[in-house]
């Protein structure tokens, strides 16, 4: 099968015919239509998230069960799932409490070798998923079967970009109706924020980006206004349109110090303000710490917005059944996996919302 591996730090990915080991008495073989390409894939390439190399790199992707272990019990052969990030234990202390997100047996169980190099070199999957193959191999617990007629490529986000950003409105921030919301950055998980407050009924939600075409897609998506922080200063813009108090919820969606202290600014008093952007692995960042007693504001990091995947994904996927949730509009590009590097490129560039590799015939 083909698929594209992560080989050196600082390279693009090279794409080439590899061997799918057997699958496990847990594991399920899934046949990928869609992947998309997410930053974080970008940020093991270049270093920001200090994954071992190799690895089948991809994590956002949709398809069918074509095999499974033994032991498996949760999907069958012919079954749509969408693959999850992180696979769960179920029993670990986290687990237990409802935050299977936090996983402690996570890093073990997706150190699997998942396919052989023709060295013989077994090499692992990204998040337990290495959805840019033509197949993947998982635990079973890293996918979720859904019960849908829409698209692979439409699917294929609910994997991370669209449930990261629904799960920080509401899990990580519980958005209030009503309220006012401001995104700083609006790639594809910040375009989900923004239909996220949408959806939760959120009366002003402020798109901030520098790229225009960003900005005109979050108003299609629900944004009230938007703001060209290259242009004017995003925090006392925020201010003067929320009666100079600043946003009942900010939402960081870039990963950068920088913008991470300008969503901390641009927050209401008592307001909440929760990190979506991955930053790379070795970033700080530093708030006044006398600010952050008098103003009252709670600082949430969001990872995989607080997803409870078997729960969450199934709703998503109804609320863009029923239209509440547009999926469609947020595939700007599809491609070949021959060509994952230039989506890659052009994520970089940030010239697309979310490119979408097709894997089906």
């Amino acid at each position: 099968m083909l698929a594209a591996l992560g080989l050196e730090r600082g390279h693009t990915m090279r794409v080439e015919t590899v061997d799918a080991l057997p699958p496990g008495p847990h594991d399920v073989v899934v046949q990928i239509g869609a992947s998309g390409v997410c930053h974080t894939d970008l940020a093991v390439l270049n270093g920001g998230i200090p994954m071992p190399l190799p690895l089948v790199l991809g994590h956002e992707g949709a398809g069918t069960v074509i095999e499974v272990g033994s032991a498996v019990t949760s999907v069958r052969v012919g079954d749509r799932v969408i693959g999850s990030v992180g696979a769960v234990c179920g029993r670990c202390w986290y687990c237990v409490r409802g935050k299977t997100h936090l996983c402690e047996s996570t890093m073990r169980m997706l150190s699997t070798a998942r396919i052989g190099m023709a060295d013989g070199t077994g090499v692992p999957a990204f998040c337990g998923l290495g959805t840019f193959a033509e197949t993947m191999t998982s635990d079973e617990t890293c996918v979720v079967r859904v019960d849908t007629d829409l698209p692979d490529e439409q699917l294929a986000l609910i994997g991370c970009a669209v449930t990261t950003g629904l799960g920080a409105v509401f899990n990580t921030a519980a958005v209030a109706p009503g309220s006012s919301v401001a995104v700083v950055g609006c790639g594809g998980v910040g375009q989900a924020v923004v239909q996220g407050a949408r959806i939760a009924g959120a009366a002003r939600i402020i798109a901030i980006d520098p790229a225009a075409h960003k900005r005109e897609m979050a108003g299609r998506f629900g944004a009230s206004e938007a703001i060209d922080p290259t242009a004017v200063d995003a925090v006392e813009e925020v201010r003067r349109l929320t009666g100079g108090r600043g946003a009942d919820y900010t939402f960081e969606v870039v990963g950068r110090p920088e913008t991470m202290v300008q969503a901390y600014e641009m927050t209401v008093r008592g307001g909440t303000i929760a990190m979506v952007g991955m930053p790379h692995y070795d970033d700080a960042v530093t708030f006044p710490a006398a600010s952050l007693v008098a103003d009252d504001k709670r600082i949430c990091g969001s990872l995989y917005g607080g997803t409870q995947s078997a729960r969450d994904l199934p709703l998503i996927v109804d609320l863009a059944e029923t239209g509440r949730l547009d999926l469609a509009g947020m595939v700007t590009r599809t491609l070949r996996l021959p060509d994952v590097n230039d989506a890659v490129r052009a994520m970089e560039a940030g010239e697309e919302i979310r490119s979408v590799v097709l894997l089906g015939s």
